[in-house]
């Protein structure tokens, strides 16, 4: 067998001898050092924060902006006070299209998305396009599933305000080139929000460099705790925009006459935080850190590899998504529906995720109802794959 190019399953207390988890994409599985951060917060130093004048609360207080700081640093933002924690993704989206795009835009406005484009990044739109009167357009994909730029290009005007991309697709594990996509974007005067999910925990992420306006990704998929997600935002642009829910911690001074509101990040954190899930996101990223970004998709790349030889060689499969995909394989069995290759995956103890992964558009275009997708980690290894191959061949062979 082959050696496993990182020695980090042993970190992961969730992932029993002889499971092989690929469903990565969907949520990570949590290294040891994020369930001790969590239990430690709760268990021994756990109290409010920006509230208390006592030291336990000074303390957690300096322990949960530290982790705003470290998060700031992991994605190349220019000042913590330009990361927002909020739920997830999910949540950071809504926020952008309820406090930006619906206060910006008007009838007549467009809003540039793509085909491959998870739920959570359509459908906020088509609630903020249907109030204020903008519509809505849609990137195709070149022929390996990636968004097609040029297309786009021609597809932009100046009516266009905002461009909304995954940086990587959750079903085709496409690569952005999205500095090349803030500049189509820019070009127009439109701005570009990219939904990162997919690839925080697989490539580094300078959100300066790419020249993105809005940048979104959830904790739990960078092996840290559910709960928790980034929303970072140019700091001209959050200093712009109102808050979109009230209550204590986002206000400067409340009277019944009149609320004037914080300034970002703490006008879009109303009530009391989710203090341990940022310090289990802290512990997290450093966890990444330690092991590296190039390295982590250097692994999973190879993993990649191994999976699309060994699937392509099975005849009744059909793989998609461009070969150098980030850690995700989707693919599908003739004459046999995902849900039954999940089932039977799971009985060879392989676990994988089988539907239409939030992209029902993207099903539609692919003339599918669903997909079988295998998603890697840093915990995953070569023999994960092996018994992938082998369960999609017992599969075939039920099958017939």
């Amino acid at each position: 067998m082959a050696t496993r190019p990182l020695d980090t399953l042993a970190d992961f207390p969730a992932i029993p001898a002889g499971w092989a988890y690929l469903d990565t994409a969907a949520t990570a599985q949590k290294p040891q050092v994020v369930v001790d951060a969590i239990a430690r917060a709760y268990g021994e130093t756990y109290a409010t924060v920006h509230r208390g004048v006592y030291q336990r609360s000074a303390d957690m207080t300096l322990a949960y902006e530290a982790a705003r700081a470290r998060v700031a640093r992991f994605i190349g933002a220019g000042s913590p006070d330009e990361i927002v924690f909020v739920r997830g993704a999910t949540e950071g989206i809504n926020l952008v299209a309820q406090c930006w795009a619906g206060t910006v835009l008007k009838p007549g406005d467009r809003i540039m998305l793509s085909l491959l484009e998870h739920h959570s990044n359509i459908v906020p739109w088509q609630m903020v396009a249907e109030r204020t009167g903008a519509a809505i357009d849609v990137a195709p994909l070149t022929a390996d599933g990636r968004i097609d730029l040029d297309a786009m290009a021609a597809m932009l005007t100046e009516r266009h305000k905002l461009v909304a991309l995954a940086h990587v697709s959750n079903v085709l594990g496409s690569i952005l080139d999205v500095p090349a996509a803030a500049a189509l974007a820019h070009r127009v005067g439109a701005k570009l929000l990219v939904d990162g999910c997919q690839a925080v925990p697989r490539l580094p992420v300078d959100v300066a460099a790419m020249g993105a306006d809005f940048y979104v990704f959830s904790g739990h998929k960078l092996y840290g705790p559910t709960g928790i997600g980034v929303l970072w935002g140019r700091p001209e642009l959050l200093d712009a925009m109102p808050p979109w829910q009230g209550g204590g911690a986002m206000i400067d001074r409340v009277t019944f006459e009149k609320t004037t509101y914080a300034p970002p990040p703490g006008r879009f954190e109303a009530g009391t935080p989710h203090i341990v899930g940022a310090l289990g996101l802290h512990a997290a990223i450093d966890y990444v850190d330690a092991i590296g970004l190039p390295t982590i998709h250097a692994h999973e790349s190879a993993l990649v590899a191994q999976a699309r030889e060994g699937l392509g060689a099975i005849n009744s499969v059909r793989l998609f998504g461009p070969d150098d995909s980030a850690g995700i394989v989707s693919f599908a069995i003739e004459g046999v529906h995902p849900h039954d290759i999940g089932t039977i995956l799971d009985e060879s103890r392989v676990a994988i995720r089988a539907g239409h992964h939030c992209a029902q558009p993207l099903m539609d275009a692919l003339g599918l109802p669903a997909t079988a997708r295998a998603s890697f980690g840093v915990y995953n290894g070569p023999e994960d794959v092996a018994a992938l191959v082998k369960g999609v061949e017992r599969v075939t062979r039920i099958f017939g």
